[in-house]
């Protein structure tokens, strides 16, 4: 599945975490196992055979059945789970991640969990891929009938401006268009929900900078080169910059984004749902709670689900 999903036995081995030799002996096994080739391998990329397509449909559901199997084996007793493979928003790594999985590993003593940190579209292509079990991350709002969502937070984006740079009893948005935005890189999903929101505005703003780090953006900000949207998430992950900026309400139609825990459908049972329940205290005191403390505007744009 790895070698034809990736299309690339190379690729395949680091998704694997082994050897391209061991993969293709692996693969070269399966096709003397099955008595037929199942890959064209000197084709770049390489290629399914008619064989390797009906091979693979048969694949995928050996491995949803295995997956069930190892689900079900682990919801009899939980203690029991041996591997646990998490996917978290990197808006979460700091604050949230280590009360979580401390948690997670009281509770599952003989569990090995292996964490993976992104952005959420890297992180729902590698549950898509399988190399992930459940992911903490933002929603795309696409409906996809292959997973389970169950949101846990949703987030009001705001204004991060240089300290003492913007009037808040003026015309808020007449002052920032005075400066220049600095916008959250649209290779991501956030970036482009604020440019098409912005967008929707009518409003055309001028940027120099566009970033993908929190930190960046907010050192910028608050050296006055330009104003920032950013999500009360990466305000918080980003507080050592909080004495240089002012975290303005939007001054505009308000925008949001929801963060769920994302599993495969059917697979893990009533875990994911339990992951969800779990997280929320562990959101409403490391994140919520501080945040509305620091920005009172934000207690109705932060919000548990």
């Amino acid at each position: 599945m790895a070698a034809a999903d990736e299309r690339s036995i190379s690729a395949a081995a680091r998704r694997l975490g082994a050897s391209p030799s061991a993969v293709s002996q692996q693969l070269t096994n399966l096709e003397g196992a099955v008595g037929a080739t199942l890959l064209q391998r000197n084709a770049r990329p390489i290629r399914l055979t008619p064989a390797g397509e009906i091979m693979h449909r048969r694949a995928q559901a050996i491995l949803n059945e295995a997956a069930q199997a190892r689900a079900e084996l682990a919801m009899s007793q939980l203690s029991t789970l041996t591997r646990f493979r998490l996917g978290m928003i990197e808006d979460l790594e700091a604050d949230v991640t280590p009360q979580l999985l401390t948690h997670m590993a009281a509770e599952l003593t003989r569990c090995q969990f292996l964490l993976e940190t992104g952005a959420s579209h890297h992180l729902y292509d590698q549950l898509d891929a399988r190399a992930l079990d459940v992911i903490v991350a933002a929603e795309f709002g696409a409906e996809t009938d292959w997973v389970e969502v169950h949101p846990i937070l949703r987030e009001g984006f705001a204004v991060a401006a240089p300290k003492g740079v913007i009037d808040k009893d003026g015309d808020v948005l007449r002052q920032l268009k005075r400066l220049p935005l600095i916008q959250y890189t649209q290779r991501h999903y956030m970036g482009r929900l604020i440019s098409s929101h912005l967008a929707r505005q009518n409003l055309t703003l001028p940027h120099r900078f566009e970033l993908d780090s929190y930190h960046a953006i907010l050192a910028l900000v608050g050296q006055g080169t330009g104003w920032s949207i950013l999500t009360p998430l990466a305000l918080m992950r980003a507080r050592r910059f909080a004495d240089q900026i002012d975290v303005l309400e939007l001054p505009m139609a308000p925008l949001t984004r929801t963060i769920s825990v994302t599993a495969r459908k059917g697979i893990l049972q009533d875990m994911p749902a339990t992951l969800a329940e779990t997280l929320k205290p562990i959101l409403r005191q490391a994140v919520v709670d501080p945040a509305i403390a620091r920005h009172p505007f934000l207690v109705d744009a932060l919000t548990i689900l």
